[in-house]
C-alpha cells in the first residue's frame, strides 16, 4: 500500500516510529531509557522538518500530492528529514 498524500505518509511514518520506540524501551535499564529519549527526539525533529517541507510545498503548488514536489527548498528539507528518519550518515551519530 502507498500514499499519495503528504499527511497520510507522515502518519504512517509516525506509527512506525511509535512501534519501534516501544521495542527500544522493553528491557528495563537506564541505557534503554536514554536510547529511547534520543530516538524520540531525533525522530520528532525529522517529523517536524517533514511536515514543514510538505507545508512549504503545499503553499507553492496548492496541492498535498507527493508527486507535485517542485520547490527546491522543500525538496532539500524533505531529503534531510528522510535521512534523519533512516539514520543515514552523518545523522547516525545521534541515533542510539
Amino acid at each position: 500500500a502507498s500514499s499519495h498524500h503528504w499527511l497520510l505518509a507522515w502518519a504512517g511514518l509516525e506509527l512506525n516510529m511509535l512501534s519501534i520506540l516501544v521495542i527500544i524501551m522493553k528491557p528495563k535499564h537506564p541505557r534503554t531509557a536514554e536510547a529511547a529519549i534520543k530516538y524520540f527526539l531525533t525522530q520528532t525533529i525529522a517529523s517536524t522538518m517533514m511536515l514543514f517541507s510538505s507545508t512549504i510545498n503545499a503553499t507553492q503548488t496548492g496541492q498535498w500530492n507527493i508527486s507535485m514536489m517542485t520547490d527546491k527548498y522543500a525538496c532539500t528539507m524533505l531529503l534531510l528529514a528522510m535521512t534523519m528518519k533512516i539514520g543515514a550518515a552523518p545523522i547516525y551519530f545521534w541515533l542510539p
